[in-house]
């Protein structure tokens, strides 16, 4: 039976890491639902968030696979329920009359969103949160016509004081 699994790889900050790791998924037959990365508080080091869906076999394989890549520091799969999970999604809606605008403005204020373009046909509407607010809103925004979505892909922290080890051996040059 097929889950979502949240993936987060501790990688050595170089050149071709996360397309070594996008090619392990892609030769192996599995699709990255959404990825994200970004520095951390290592300097040397990049923090990638995978989300996929597959059977916990399948997963497990996937994750040795991973550990084996020369570039990774650490592997870790983070329960969702003990996880904060968010996106970022730049969504950009057709506005067609004064009250168009002033309707996508109201959901925006509802989905704690804020506006941070305004075109004489267009409104960009910036939206934090869980995927599910993200589809929520884009359902809403639909009715007036989107015109383009960027999002980022989910990044995500266990909740409370765990948090993924990096130890000193562990560090590339």
């Amino acid at each position: 039976m097929e889950s979502d699994f949240l993936i987060v790889a501790i990688v050595d900050n170089r050149i071709g890491v996360l397309h070594k790791i996008a090619s392990m998924f892609s030769r192996r037959g599995f699709n990255i639902e959404t990825i994200s990365a970004g520095e951390i508080n290592v300097p040397s080091l990049v923090r990638i968030t995978i989300t996929m869906k597959s059977d916990k076999n399948t997963a497990d394989q996937l994750i040795k696979q991973m550990e084996k890549l020369i570039d990774i520091v650490s592997v870790t799969v983070l329960d969702p329920e003990k996880a904060v999970e968010r996106e970022l999604a730049l969504i950009k809606v057709r506005i067609d009359t004064p009250d168009d605008r002033s309707a996508i403005m109201d959901y925006a204020n509802i989905f704690r969103g804020r506006v941070v373009d305004v075109a004489p046909k267009s409104v960009i509407v910036e939206i934090t949160g869980t995927p599910q607010k993200m589809n929520a809103f884009i359902e809403l925004a639909s009715t007036f016509g989107i015109l383009e979505i960027a999002r980022t892909g989910i990044t995500a922290l266990s909740r409370g004081k765990e948090s993924i080890p990096i130890e000193a051996e562990n560090l590339g040059e």
